[in-house]
């Protein structure tokens, strides 16, 4: 009787598959830890960017609270528009009335200060020193700032204050941030609101 002995084993053919199948594995893996990191990175990005913004509002409710008639005497407002305002404030204590501009252009939100100047004061916009306070706002068409009348929020006619109105009746300005590192992914759209109400404002003559 004859036998024949029956190798064990992978064929070449096996061994192929199984390496094709391994690499489709693997690159699944990474891909799946790269979105995951991604993702991650995203989330901390805009919760970075939230936390300057939050710092930035706060500054912002702090410096219009003490808004007060500059240094030559103008009145302490100087523009209230949807995506500006301009106000005198002595934003870092150092007994000086500073020019204060809060500006959106784009998506980028700045702050603008001019230091007056030795006697004869004056504010030229030329020295003014401008500073990035985030790049990611998305407000779009819609205002940053908001400006009420001493009747808010009884007053829900007149508020909020249409441009002709702002500089001699605005007691109360809301600032409203729509914040996202992701330009065109409004699920991740953060907002920070914020109202500063005007202490020391006089009556614009």
């Amino acid at each position: 009787m004859k036998f024949t002995q029956k190798e064990s084993g992978f064929t070449l053919i096996e061994i192929l598959i199984s390496v094709i199948l391994i690499t489709i594995l693997a690159g699944a893996v990474l891909s799946i830890q790269f979105f995951i990191s991604q993702n991650q990175i995203s989330v901390f990005r805009n919760y970075l960017s939230v936390e300057d913004s939050n710092s930035s509002v706060s500054m912002f409710v702090r410096e219009v609270r003490n808004a007060k008639d500059a240094e030559d005497g103008s009145f302490s407002l100087v523009s209230l528009s949807d995506q500006e305002i301009i106000f005198y404030s002595d934003y870092d204590f150092d007994g000086k009335v500073e020019r204060i501009r809060y500006s959106l252009t784009g998506t980028s939100l700045t702050k603008g200060v001019i230091e007056p100047t030795d006697p004869p004061i004056t504010y030229p916009e030329s020295a003014e020193t401008i500073k990035i306070l985030t790049n990611y706002v998305r407000n779009g068409t819609d205002p940053v700032f908001y400006y009420y009348n001493k009747d808010w929020p009884q007053d829900i006619i007149n508020n909020p204050l249409p441009l002709a109105n702002r500089l001699s009746d605005t007691q109360l300005v809301k600032i409203a941030l729509t914040l996202n590192t992701k330009a065109g992914d409004p699920a991740r759209d953060y907002t920070i609101e914020s109202f500063a109400q005007i202490r020391l404002v006089k009556e614009n003559d």
